[in-house]
C-alpha cells in the first residue's frame, strides 16, 4: 500500500520559509518521479513542483518559481518542498504525490498524501 507521510506546515507570517518533508513507503521511491500539489481553501487543486526520479530534473510552477525548491533524499525515501517568503495567497493544503501528473482535468490523478496545512497570515 502506497502511504505519503507529508509534515511540516504550520502557522507563519509573510516573508517566513518553512521546509516541507513527505516520507513515503509502499513502493519503490527512488523509481519513482514525485510531485507536490496544494489546495488552497474553495479553490481546485495546483500542481506546483515536480522531481525526476534520480533528482536530476525539476520543475516549480510560476506562481512559486523563485521562491520554492522541491528536493529528495532516495536514502531515505523522503521529498522536500522548501519554502522561502511565504505570501498570504501560498496558504493551502500541500500533498505530496506520486508521479509528475496528479492533477487531471482539475482532480486527483495517482497517489496523494494526506496533506499538510501551511497557513501564511500576519
Amino acid at each position: 500500500e502506497v502511504q505519503l507521510q507529508a509534515s511540516g506546515g504550520g502557522l507563519v507570517r509573510p516573508g517566513d520559509s518553512l521546509r516541507l518533508s513527505c516520507v513515503a513507503s509502499g513502493f519503490t521511491f527512488g523509481k519513482s518521479d514525485m510531485s507536490w500539489v496544494r489546495q488552497a481553501p474553495g479553490k481546485g487543486p495546483e500542481q506546483i513542483a515536480g522531481i525526476s526520479r534520480d533528482g536530476r530534473g525539476s520543475f516549480t510552477s510560476d506562481s512559486v518559481d523563485g521562491r520554492f525548491a522541491i528536493s529528495r533524499d532516495n536514502a531515505k525515501s523522503t521529498l522536500y518542498l522548501q519554502m522561502n517568503n511565504l505570501k498570504p495567497e501560498d496558504t493551502a493544503v500541500y500533498y505530496c504525490a506520486v508521479g509528475l501528473h496528479p492533477v487531471v482535468d482539475g482532480g486527483k490523478n495517482g497517489a496523494w498524501g494526506q496533506g499538510t496545512l501551511v497557513t501564511v497570515s500576519s
